[in-house]
């Protein structure tokens, strides 16, 4: 396939900001000028047809014992908050460097421009909301910062909810939903237009989140539960939820979410990647399938390797009988068509 033909992918779900951050400011000409870390740079990213996607500040848990229940320690709030305005930074540092070829973007209309000139779209997106404390302060602060999607929790409790431990053969019906400031924070987002993403959520959660929100369900970065049962992945009754208020899916590329054995091994074949896009799409629709690889955030299939394989991907879609017209919707026209519902424009 030659590079005029890569059919743009806007992917939901990336963590290269946390890589980046390991490296200070220093890591900026890595990215934008190429390296050999990771699977996302700049160069990369072209080589593949990503033309942008959310782009997650995410605080890793603190350097403790992880706990016999399997939930990881939280940050706290005040250090949780300097990393997240670090890697902001970061995200601006690699903008104001990247002399146009990168753009931070705040509306649909900003990601379609920037695709359409070949700028990486990217988006402020924050997964776990430990920054925030339950006044809210911190939210809407950051909102005029650029922030325009939130996931409320990773996969740990915090002051908002509970986060669904990673366990596998498991349900995701583990934990409670909700507490009273995570409802505030949940009628904050809507009201701000901060997109809320459900990957990480726990089902009561999820439930909570779908009585109380106006905005379309969306799971960035997660897969279909009937074909692998780990417990970050969607339920058949979740799925027709997300369908039912007009949102969607993002298909992660990790191997410990896509197996029907759980097991973290890179000789995944794309196919198995490709069959939960094909039971979600079959389930609630083509247009609630999207893509959110969860780049340099976990163990993707080595076929694929890194941003620049994203086209073996189309490839592969096509061979299971995707027309381009579909395989488009999935690349981007789903992502950017929620986030206008979302965000108003």
């Amino acid at each position: 396939m030659t590079e005029s033909s890569i059919i743009p992918v806007f992917d939901g779900h990336n963590d290269v900001l946390l890589r980046l951050r390991r490296g200070g400011l220093n890591s900026v000409n890595a990215f934008l000028n190429g390296e050999a870390a990771g699977h996302i740079d700049l160069p990369r990213a072209r080589r593949g047809g990503l033309a942008g996607g959310l782009c997650a500040i995410f605080i890793p848990s603190p350097d403790q014992p992880k706990p016999e229940n399997g939930d990881f320690p939280t940050p706290a709030q005040a250090d949780a908050l300097n990393e997240t305005l670090a890697m902001a930074r970061l995200l601006l540092a690699i903008e104001a460097q990247s002399e146009g070829a990168i753009k931070v973007c705040r509306s649909a209309a900003d990601i379609r421009q920037s695709i359409a000139d070949g700028q990486f779209a990217a988006v402020f997106h924050i997964e776990g909301a430990e920054a925030v404390a339950a006044d809210l302060d911190a939210l809407y602060v950051l909102h005029e910062a650029g922030l325009r999607t939130l996931g409320p929790v990773w996969s740990r409790p915090n002051v908002f909810a509970y986060g669904v431990p990673f366990r596998f053969p498991s349900t995701p019906d583990i934990g409670p939903g909700l507490t009273d400031a995570g409802k505030d924070l949940i009628r904050a987002c809507n009201e701000l237009r901060i997109m809320i993403d459900l990957s990480h959520m726990n089902e009561q959660g999820f439930w909570d989140i779908a009585k109380l929100s106006d905005a379309p369900l969306v799971a960035s970065h997660s897969n279909a539960h009937a074909l692998s049962p780990h417990s970050r992945n969607l339920t058949d009754k979740q799925l027709d939820a997300i369908r039912d208020t007009g949102g969607l899916v993002g298909i992660n590329f990790g191997v410990l979410f896509l197996r029907d054995d759980g097991v973290r091994n890179t000789d995944t074949p794309l196919d198995v990647l490709v069959r939960h896009v094909a039971y979600i799409a079959e389930r609630i629709g083509i247009e609630h399938v999207a893509l959110g690889s969860d780049f340099d955030g976990t163990t993707i299939p080595a076929s694929l390797g890194d941003a620049s394989g994203l086209p073996k991907l189309i490839d592969a879609l096509r061979t299971h009988g995707f027309d381009d017209q579909a395989i488009a919707k999935i690349a981007h026209q789903n992502w950017v068509r929620v986030l206008e519902r979302t965000w108003g424009g």
